[in-house]
């Protein structure tokens, strides 16, 4: 499921990105870079899809934004914080 949960939130993202973005290869190195990042998301233990699924976007809009993978990583890290933080800030029902 590990494996499927990474490919769908990558795939959503890449597609919305091709969507804005014309003439970018499809296996390009952003989509490669991506994976990557994706993949550390998800081992460091973050397993929910719809994070996974806005981490995946926001780290492609902030690599355009910033030119510069490990910023766009710490970026996209601090926007899936506030989700985070933005959940748990929610009254349960």
């Amino acid at each position: 499921m590990t494996s499927q949960t990474i490919e769908g939130a990558c795939a959503f993202a890449w597609r919305n990105y091709l969507l804005f973005h014309s003439g970018i290869s499809e296996n390009g190195n952003r989509r490669s870079a991506l994976y990557r990042y994706v993949a550390n998301v998800r081992d460091s233990g973050q397993d929910d899809f719809d994070l996974l699924q806005i981490a995946a976007v926001a780290y492609l809009k902030k690599l355009d934004e910033l030119h510069d993978d490990r910023r766009a990583r710490l970026a996209a890290d601090q926007v899936l914080a506030e989700c985070l933080e933005s959940r748990r800030a929610q009254p349960t029902t």
